[in-house]
């Protein structure tokens, strides 16, 4: 029986690409730190330790600890001098991102009945932003009001997606067996293969429908609702 509806956020509950929004966001980031460190080599080591987080096979290393690990000594300034600046940064300029993206219609309606139906839900987001990001981009997608059992952050995460090893982990942090989760995300290759075979059912948001596609359910936002307030999810 499923009791724990796991949400991917960018793409399935917030529209956000990535090709629009990291350009801007980088700029506004580059402009905190410009006078210490110059912006293209900044950029370039951002996206060098994030692949090191993406790589990390180490569980008793969160991925925050893994960046900064890296990072920090490669940028060649202490934590104790870019760490305010970043904090600044998420608590003022990255708020104003918000233009870039836009909710999904139907995100808010089906979080709701999940709620309602008495699921234990989790925001399964790849775990490379700091907390304080999510907490916005869920706002962006007009669900951050909720009580959320687990929000997947860079300072609570071991592992990243598409490894298997992350939704094991999220599924020991609900207190759950992963056949009594539900990963429900637009990636094949992130979101519903991966979790398939770490043992998880899965719901692909998608908009054309696939008889071949690895997933135990497809469909919108509105068709996973209906899973949701008919019974048919526990009955699965």
């Amino acid at each position: 029986m499923i009791r724990a509806l796991l949400f991917d956020l960018d793409g399935t509950l917030l529209d956000s690409s990535l090709e629009t929004f990291l350009p801007p966001y980088f700029e506004a980031l580059v402009a905190k730190v410009a006078h210490l460190v110059p912006p293209q080599r900044f950029i370039d080591q951002i996206m060098r330790s994030t692949r090191v987080v993406m790589a990390n096979t180490d569980p008793t290393r969160t991925n925050a600890q893994v960046f900064a690990e890296d990072f920090f000594p490669a940028i060649g300034l202490p934590r104790e001098t870019l760490m305010p600046i970043f904090e600044d940064f998420y608590a003022h300029e990255y708020g104003q991102l918000r233009v870039y993206t836009r909710p999904r219609p139907g995100a808010r309606s089906v979080v709701e009945s999940a709620f309602a139906a008495g699921y234990q839900v989790a925001i399964a987001t790849q775990p490379v932003f700091p907390a304080t990001a999510l907490q916005q981009r869920l706002e962006w997608a007009g669900v951050g009001d909720f009580d959320y059992a687990l929000i997947t952050s860079y300072e609570r995460m071991h592992t990243c997606k598409p490894r298997p090893a992350y939704y094991e982990e999220v599924c020991a942090l609900l207190g759950r067996q992963p056949a009594e989760c539900l990963m429900i995300g637009d990636s094949l290759d992130q979101d519903i293969e991966p979790a398939a075979r770490a043992g998880l059912r899965t719901f692909w948001v998608t908009e054309g429908l696939d008889p071949a596609a690895p997933a135990d359910w497809q469909g919108g936002l509105a068709d996973l609702q209906r899973l949701i307030e008919s019974g048919a999810l526990r009955e699965g």
